[in-house]
């Protein structure tokens, strides 16, 4: 009898481990980014995901926001809690900062139904309308981070201000997560009053070349709207990848303005002449944590460069020192392998765009 039991207590314990593995997965393996969209709705009622949005509550910033480039999945101590200064100019929404912590509380308030959860995002909430400027665009950093001479740019650099929006596109109609929230008309509102001065400034930024639409670069100054640069070699420029994004949320919106017909048709045209045809980059490991890059033929492929001089219109690249090259090879090997210079996101914009044009 007792050989029985003992056999029947090893396979439920067995059969057991599984489900328990399945309920709290290693989530340490996982990217921040991950763990915020990408689990299983149910987990996010779990123990797990509440520990972690208690967590963000207590690293959230003063101003409401969030730094970058944080694992928040990874738990400190409450020792470790207690030294993160959540004071000064840490809040940003670059990388995805803020945004996403917004929405993974919406998430877990949507199965935990517990109110600092919700608070917490709306905090967030004023956070964003807090920031943007009367002209429609957002900084990188808010408050200024005055140490950063481009901190305080419209950023368009890294989808930062295209999250945003899409964001409170979102919540001003109803979509999940944010529909659980049940927030009143009137931060609806706003959220929609947001959006449309976001998309404003987005048209004001769109650089004009003989009076023609075209494209933008990462960054605007908040002033001129002027393209501006940022790191010693993120030059102004024409983005090739940044405009996709903004382009591709341009076409998102329904019964479109004349104006931002416009804006999609010169951008469209301005991707068509752009395009580098025949050549793809390759990842070159040399025992270095980023390895190397070189372009190799391919015929048939088609890219777009990250950069395109202003008055050449033409592709560069450049290192740390700020000098522009006509090609790749020519940067030192660490920003090379250390960026993405070339990417391909114009074309998903280009398949779209017929179909777009037809339905309007």
């Amino acid at each position: 009898m007792k050989t029985q039991i003992l056999s029947l207590l090893c396979c439920l314990f067995a059969w057991l481990l599984p489900v328990q593995a399945q309920d709290s997965p290693n989530i340490l393996k996982f990217s921040w980014k991950k763990v915020a969209d990408r689990m299983p709705d149910e987990w996010y009622g779990g123990q797990q995901a509440r520990a972690i949005a208690d967590q963000l509550l207590a690293r959230q910033m003063e101003s409401g926001g969030w730094q970058k480039n944080i694992p928040y999945h990874h738990l400190l101590s409450a020792e470790e809690l207690a030294k993160v200064n959540r004071t000064g100019v840490g809040s940003t929404i670059d990388n995805g900062a803020t945004t996403t912590e917004m929405r993974f509380l919406a998430r877990v308030y949507a199965h935990s139904g517990e109110d600092r959860y919700r608070e917490g995002f709306l905090r967030g909430l004023r956070y964003l309308f807090e920031a943007q400027y009367d002209n429609g665009g957002w900084p990188q950093f808010y408050p200024e981070r005055t140490a950063v001479n481009y901190a305080s740019h419209i950023t368009y650099n890294d989808d930062a201000m295209v999250n945003v929006l899409r964001q409170l596109r979102d919540i001003a109609d109803g979509r999940s997560p944010y529909d659980v929230l049940k927030l009143d008309d009137a931060t609806r509102a706003q959220a929609r009053a947001s959006f449309d001065k976001g998309i404003g400034c987005i048209l004001k930024t769109q650089i004009r070349v003989d009076g023609k639409p075209t494209v933008w670069c990462a960054q605007h100054d908040e002033h001129t709207f002027a393209p501006a640069p940022a790191r010693a070699y993120e030059l102004a420029s024409f983005s090739g990848a940044e405009s996709a994004s903004i382009v591709a949320l341009l076409m998102s919106i329904p019964h479109p303005s004349p104006e931002i017909v416009a804006a999609v048709k010169g951008a469209v045209a301005w991707f068509e002449t752009h395009a580098v045809k025949d050549i793809r980059v390759e990842r070159v490991p040399d025992g270095s944590p980023k390895g190397d890059a070189r372009v190799v033929s391919a015929p048939g492929n088609v890219l777009w460069a990250r950069f395109y001089d202003l008055e050449t219109g033409k592709p560069f690249f450049c290192g740390r020192d700020g000098v522009k090259h006509a090609t790749l090879a020519e940067i030192e090997k660490e920003r090379r392998g250390g960026y993405s210079w070339y990417t391909n996101a114009p074309q998903r914009v280009l398949d779209r765009y017929a179909k777009w044009i037809s339905g309007i």
